[in-house]
């Protein structure tokens, strides 16, 4: 009975208030609402797109939940050469972007269901709502920032390598 006696006592604190357990709960939502986008993120995994100069190794956010998608990169101001974001599409599908509350230019990488890419979409324009196509059926887009893919030589028909994306 004790047991249930002190979840009791639990329970009306949190109800009621706490003079500690208020700045506590208090402090924590500051340090949530602070911290930045890429530390919310799901999950951050290695993707690899094998080119004619070589295999390029990012580090990616995962957007897989509507939410997720929903949001992207909106509102970073910067994002670092090497990151970047996997937007999960499955299956298959005519895919469209935008920019809007993007700050930063960035490339669109278009990938096929397959790991091929099919388009790339280089230096879009910062807050634009201009909607912006996969051009074909897609399963991911892969966003870095802008300039990735003519710095590495990265062209539709390189092949990237990833747990998305099925080997064939």
């Amino acid at each position: 009975m004790s047991g249930l006696m002190n979840f009791s006592f639990v329970v009306a604190r949190l109800r009621f208030g706490d003079r500690f357990l208020m700045p506590l709960m208090a402090a924590l939502a500051v340090l949530v609402l602070c911290a930045p986008p890429e530390a919310l993120a799901a999950s951050v995994q290695a993707l690899e797109i094998a080119t004619k100069s070589g295999v390029q190794v990012f580090s990616v956010e995962m957007a897989t939940t509507e939410e997720e998608k929903t949001t992207g990169l909106m509102y970073r101001k910067e994002l670092p050469d090497g990151k970047g974001m996997l937007f999960d599409f499955s299956p298959e599908q005519q895919i469209s972007m935008w920019m809007k509350n993007t700050y930063i230019s960035l490339d669109m990488i278009f990938i096929r269901a397959d790991g091929r890419i099919l388009r790339i979409a280089e230096n879009t324009e910062p807050l634009s709502t201009k909607i912006i196509s996969s051009g074909g059926l897609a399963k991911g887009v892969l966003e870095v920032i802008a300039g990735t893919a003519q710095k590495y030589g990265i062209q539709p028909g390189d092949r990237v390598a990833h747990p998305l994306f099925n080997k064939r």
